[in-house]
C-alpha cells in the first residue's frame, strides 16, 4: 500500500500557494508585456484570473520589480483579486525572483505552483491537472511533445545531428512542488549560483522525480510582438473579452 496515499485520504484537498514570477525586464518584447493589455485586460491580471478562480489554489504571491509594486497591488485591489496575500519584490534572476516568492508563501501550504507572470492563456483544468499531479508525485510540469524535426547545432552553426523529438518535450508552467522540495532546491540553487532553464531544473539536480502531465497549445509565454498578436487571437476565439467579465 502507498503510504502517501493512505495519510493523504484524510485531507480534503491539497493545500496550495501560486508564485506568479512577472519581474522579468521584457527585453524581447521590447515594452512592458506584463502590463500592457491584452483583450481589454492587463496581461497580469489574465494571469492572475484562473488562480483566483480555481478552488485549488488558496494563496496567491505576485513577485514583480520594484517600480512595479504598487501599481501591481493596485490592480489586483481594482480587479477583486482576492487571493493575492503579497505583492513582492523580484531577484537579479529567475531563480532568485522565484525563490523570494516562494519563501513568503502560507506556511501551512504543502504544494506551491510557480507560473510565469506572461503566460495569460493558462486555464483551471490545468492548473488543477499540474496541482493534482503534484500532490500525488511531488513535483509534475506541464509539458507539450515536440512536433517538428529537431537538429543539434555545433558552436559553428552547423548541424550536426538528429534528436529523437518523441523524447523531447517543451516545458510550459505553471509547474507544481512539494513546498519543503522546492524552497530547498532552490535556495541551494542560487547559493551555489547554478544555471537552472526552469524551476524543475533545480529539482533535477538534486536527484528528484519530475512528472509531466499533458500541456495546453494556448498556454503561450508572451516572449515576442508576434505572442501577443496569437494571444489575441486565442482569447477571440475563446470568446473571452473584457465585456463577458461581470467583476470589472
Amino acid at each position: 500500500m502507498n503510504i502517501r496515499k493512505l495519510f493523504r485520504k484524510a485531507e480534503e484537498a491539497p493545500c496550495c500557494s501560486a508564485v506568479i514570477v512577472a519581474a522579468g525586464s521584457a527585453q524581447r518584447m521590447g515594452s512592458d508585456k506584463i502590463m500592457g493589455a491584452l483583450g481589454g485586460l492587463p496581461v497580469l491580471i489574465r494571469t492572475l484570473l484562473p488562480f483566483e478562480h480555481t478552488d485549488i489554489v488558496q494563496e496567491i504571491v505576485v513577485v514583480t520589480r520594484q517600480e512595479k509594486l504598487e501599481h501591481v497591488a493596485d490592480l489586483c485591489k481594482k480587479y477583486e483579486i482576492s487571493k493575492v496575500s503579497k505583492v513582492i519584490c523580484g531577484g537579479n534572476s529567475r531563480m532568485e525572483s522565484a525563490l523570494a516568492g516562494v519563501s513568503e508563501v502560507n506556511s501551512r501550504a504543502k504544494l506551491i505552483a510557480i507560473h510565469d507572470g506572461a503566460r495569460p492563456l493558462v486555464t483551471e483544468a490545468l492548473i488543477r491537472r499540474v496541482v493534482q499531479a503534484a500532490y500525488e508525485h511531488l513535483a509534475a510540469v506541464p509539458v507539450l511533445h515536440c512536433v517538428d524535426t529537431m537538429k543539434c547545432l555545433d558552436e559553428e552553426g552547423k548541424l550536426c545531428g538528429d534528436v529523437d523529438r518523441d523524447l523531447t518535450v517543451r516545458i510550459q508552467t505553471p509547474q507544481v512542488f512539494d513546498a519543503a522540495l522546492i524552497k530547498g532546491a532552490l535556495t541551494r540553487a542560487v547559493k551555489g549560483q547554478e544555471v537552472c532553464t526552469d524551476d524543475s531544473s533545480a529539482l533535477e539536480k538534486l536527484g528528484v522525480t519530475i512528472y509531466s502531465v499533458p500541456g495546453e497549445e494556448e498556454n503561450i509565454k508572451l516572449t515576442t510582438p508576434l505572442d501577443r498578436v496569437l494571444a489575441e487571437a486565442i482569447l477571440r476565439n475563446r470568446g473571452t473579452t473584457d465585456a463577458d467579465r461581470t467583476w470589472i
